[in-house]
């Protein structure tokens, strides 16, 4: 069915991928209205944003009752994403009830109000709710393997109930919905501390420090560039659904972590030391999507090489290292050519 045109409402607007989101809604004529909390994102994205026109942004949390800001518009909302919540480990088990409560309460908010618009909502769910897969590559009708008990399933738990939330409301007429389970993604626009691999690597490569790798680095990711994943959410919430399941939306090109800091050396220019820890408690040990349905439904599959995204990532890094921590960094023995190197000479002041 094709949806009408009116308002679409981005949950999360503010943070990493729905800043990316937002963005591109924009540029493509719709109108947005972007509502966050601002706990894990970054100000600076709306800062991006705030010179299209028809963008509108107001702060709330999802798991309190929405702003009248919101609800005075409700019969103009025909496209619902929902992208709210704290996406790093790091972040999302500072207040694990909150974590929970956006995933389950907050979700249930945005449904109510997707059934008394009319919109099409749109959750995006995780390769989390796989768990530490037993299942490889995983596929949308695994059920996963997750500890119900540990530090993570605040967030992967409330992903799965928020997901049987969507596909609740859907069976019972309320609203129609599509589920994307989004893998690991990375780009401009994320939070220097948030704790993610990509970002956490990319920060000491330019820092002139030791690469943090969790266990042997011998364990398993699939990373897909933030363009890549928003063209796979659009197309998600544009396309007719043949039946009841999410989509994996993902790259299924599978790296070890150690090669992903080869990777990052490359770009750099010269070797990197490596600092091995502990593995984080939970922390899966091979995550790669089966994107057959993906291809199959949304003609949808991701386009940008890693070492492309790495280049860009990199220069985007660079600039915010630059010219949000300039003290911190030239006192760091040998950050200045590594700086050049990522931004290029031309860029670099």
């Amino acid at each position: 069915m094709h949806i009408r045109e009116g308002l679409t409402l981005v949950a999360g607007g503010a943070g990493f991928i729905g800043s990316h989101l937002c963005r591109a809604l924009l540029e493509n004529g719709h109108r947005v209205v972007c509502i966050d909390n601002l706990q894990s994102s970054r100000e600076s994205n709306l800062m991006l944003l705030q010179d299209y026109g028809h963008f509108d942004f107001v702060e709330a949390d999802i798991t309190q009752p929405l702003p009248n800001q919101v609800m005075r518009r409700a019969g103009e909302f025909t496209r619902i994403y929902n992208l709210a919540c704290a996406a790093s480990p790091i972040l999302y088990q500072i207040n694990p009830e909150h974590t929970l409560l956006t995933s389950v309460l907050g979700t249930n908010r945005l449904l109510r109000l997707a059934e008394q618009s009319g919109a099409r909502f749109l959750l995006a769910s995780t390769s989390e709710v796989y768990g530490d897969s037993e299942v490889h590559p995983q596929q949308e009708d695994y059920r996963g393997h997750v500890n119900c008990t540990g530090p993570r399933a605040c967030y992967d738990e409330g992903k799965r109930a928020a997901e049987t939330l969507a596909f609740d409301y859907d069976r019972a007429g309320r609203s129609e919905i599509r589920v994307a389970r989004i893998f690991n993604t990375y780009g401009p626009n994320m939070r220097i501390d948030d704790g993610r691999v990509i970002s956490n690597l990319v920060c000491q490569a330019l820092s002139g420090e030791p690469l943090t790798v969790y266990g042997d680095g011998s364990q398993t990711r699939s990373f897909c560039y933030v363009a890549d994943t928003v063209d796979g959410l659009r197309k998600l919430m544009e396309c007719p659904m043949p039946d009841l399941q999410p989509i994996n939306i993902g790259n299924p090109e599978e790296i070890t972590i150690k090669q992903l800091a080869s990777a990052l050396a490359a770009i750099i220019g010269h070797p990197l030391d490596l600092d091995y820890c502990d593995l984080p408690t939970d922390d899966p040990r091979r995550r790669r999507p089966d994107i057959a349905r993906a291809r199959e439904l949304l003609g949808w599959q991701p386009t940008t090489p890693l070492r492309e995204g790495l280049e860009m990532t990199l220069a985007w890094f660079a600039r915010e290292l630059k010219a949000n921590y300039p003290d911190e960094l030239v006192e760091r023995r040998g950050h200045e050519p590594v700086l050049r190197s990522a931004m290029g000479e031309e860029n670099f002041v």
